[in-house]
């Protein structure tokens, strides 16, 4: 292959999967895995793709926050048919944690009103959608409000989340990277959330396909740690794949 048949079998993969890795262009290509960290490097100069250790991506791996507010307007029916799918996980009289963020808001609200069911949560309009179900019993963790996120964390919140245990956890991330596991971009609910993990039997992430290859400051878990994951159809083949290697089970809402 010439430089330009490289560039551009690199760039047609990356259109295709949103993913590639070193080593497996290196293969595919027939050339070393030194040529590709070349071509790589010429194409991210180019602001063409994004490097990240023995592979590329098509998109910044890495997240900033944003408000709520924001994020309520981006994959909306994503989250719609994901949350549908997470509701469907529930069963009468179950104590369950929810998390923060706009897929898990989605996700209380697609809750049955009518189930009786005890929901501990640090997101103040989780609580807020669950507030009008008469058979639901809410547990507002307490803490420092973080008003991006309409949610507390902190001290506190932790205190008090160490005295409850419960049977699935619902919680949405910033980012799921197969090498850094799962992200957000606040190292105080990054912490928050670690310890949600472990006050729960089953642990469940709501997370659009957006979410994967992508990294928040604050580390939250690694992959192995969770059961299932819960995201939209348009999860690339390689993400797929990977995941399931791993034995975590994935729905594509």
């Amino acid at each position: 292959m010439t430089i330009a048949e490289r560039h551009k079998f690199i760039l047609d993969r990356l259109q295709a999967t949103g993913f590639v890795s070193v080593a497996e262009l290196s293969h595919e290509m027939d050339v070393t895995m030194v040529t590709v960290r070349k071509d790589l490097k010429v194409l991210e100069e180019k602001s063409l793709l994004y490097r990240s250790h023995g592979s590329a991506t098509s998109i910044s791996p890495y997240v900033n926050d944003r408000s709520v507010s924001e994020k309520k307007l981006v994959h909306v029916e994503e989250k719609k048919r994901i949350a549908q799918e997470a509701a469907k996980l529930i069963q009468e009289n179950q104590a369950i944690i929810i998390g923060s963020g706009t897929t898990v808001l989605a996700f209380a609200q697609a809750i049955p009103k009518n189930i009786p069911l005890t929901v501990l949560t640090g997101a103040m309009n989780v609580t807020l959608a669950l507030m009008e179900a008469s058979e639901i019993e809410v547990v507002q963790l307490g803490g420092v409000v973080r008003k991006s996120s309409s949610s507390v964390v902190g001290h506190f919140a932790e205190e008090m989340l160490a005295h409850f245990a419960c049977s699935q956890l619902f919680l949405s991330v910033d980012g799921i990277s197969l090498d850094h596991g799962l992200t957000t971009s606040n190292m105080m609910e990054a912490h928050l959330n670690t310890a949600m993990i472990g006050s729960t039997q089953k642990t469940i992430i709501l997370a659009d396909s957006s979410k994967f290859g992508r990294k928040g400051f604050g580390k939250i878990a690694q992959l192995e740690d969770i059961d299932l994951i819960i995201t939209d159809s348009g999860l690339s083949v390689h993400y797929k794949e990977r995941i399931e290697a791993m034995g975590i089970e994935l729905i594509l809402a």
